[in-house]
Order: structure tokens, then sequence, then C-alpha cells
């Protein structure tokens, strides 16, 4: 797709592979900046909660860094800052990127012949008036019988440790045993793209 040139500058607070193909996709150019959060300190029972404080965090660490230098210009062109996260429900549990082989292992196993929720969320922060607009968005992923083989090789290649709930919906290895996606498939990596431009256009 074509840049679409808006009247305003991306900032993609985001280090996620995903999340900037789907923007690219999406026609827009950005820039990225990560917020290197401690996400294990921000707790929330309801995942939907969970997901919005934490793009909420992202965007208040990035907007921070960026106002060191002082605020934008008053004639500074309008910036809106993308942030996002995503979490994998299974069961009722809440699922955060795997911390171990052991974990990254029993999550995939959990899915096989089975399915999940996920949900994620989106926070546009429109940097030079302050004004912040988000929501979330969610999904469910049924899968087929996994082979222990496949899981075997998702786990050595790393790739898991890198995703919510250690599931990676695109990896060639994963999607021939996805059965079926209720909901968008790229709220399942990283960025609804329908809720993005919404909150884009909010924002402004």
């Amino acid at each position: 797709m074509a840049p679409k040139n808006p009247p305003f500058k991306i900032i993609l607070g985001s280090s996620s592979k995903a999340r900037r193909e789907i923007l690219a996709e999406m026609g827009y150019e950005f820039t990225i900046m990560t917020a290197d959060i401690d996400e294990k300190s921000i707790r929330r029972e309801k995942p939907e909660d969970l997901v919005m404080t934490l793009a909420e965090a992202k965007a208040d660490a990035i907007a921070q860094r960026l106002f060191t230098g002082g605020p934008l210009e008053e004639d500074a062109s309008t910036t809106l800052l993308i942030t996002a996260d995503t979490v994998v429900v299974y069961r009722g549990i809440i699922r955060e990127k795997p911390t171990s082989e052991k974990e990254a292992r029993e999550f995939i196993k959990g899915y096989s012949g089975s399915h999940a929720a996920v949900i994620g969320s989106v926070v546009v922060t429109n940097l030079v008036t302050g004004k912040r607009c988000g929501g979330w968005d969610s999904a469910e992923v049924y899968f087929l019988e996994i082979p222990d083989e496949v899981i075997d090789s998702l786990i050595d290649e790393g790739i898991t440790f890198n995703v919510a709930g250690g599931l990676m919906l695109e990896h060639p290895l994963t999607l021939p045993f996805v059965d079926a996606v209720v909901g968008s498939a790229d709220t399942v990596m990283g960025l609804s793209k329908s809720l993005t431009e919404k909150l884009l256009l909010e924002a402004l």
C-alpha cells in the first residue's frame, strides 16, 4: 500500500516486528521508540484493564522521554504516539510472554486441540495537545492438535519468548495448526487495524 502522507507524524511505541508490519501495511510512515517499562510491576485482574493500563504506561514513559528536551513547539506538526499491549487468556488465566522453556512448552501444549482468547489494546496519544484515546479488541483462536516436534521447533527458535502467551499466529510452523480465528487476525498479531484507524482520527 502506498504511504498515505497524513497531516501528522506517527511514532510507534513498540519493538514488535508484527506491529511494525501491520502499521506499514496500513500505509503509514512512522518512527519507532520503545518504552522499556517493567511490565511485571503492573498487575490488573481483568485482561482488558491490564492491556489498557500497560499501553498507557508505555505512552507515559515515551512521552516523558520526549519531553525531557522541553515541550513540543506550538507550531510543531501534530505527532501521534501509538502504544499497544496484548495478552492471551487461556481457561480464564492471563498469559503474557513466557519466561522459561518449560512455561513456553506448557502454553503451546495447552493450545493444542483447544482455543485461547487474545485481548489487545491500542492507545493513541496526541503529543501536542495531550489528548489520549484508547480501546481494546479481542479475538478467539482455535487450534488443531499441534505435534510435539512442532512445539520443539518453535521453542528452539526462541520466537515464542517474544510474544504474549507464546502464541505467534503468523509463524509458518504455527499457521497450519490454526483451525479458525473468530475476530481479526491483526488483533491476534498485536495491532487491530480498524481500532488503530479509529483512534488516530479521534486523537487529532
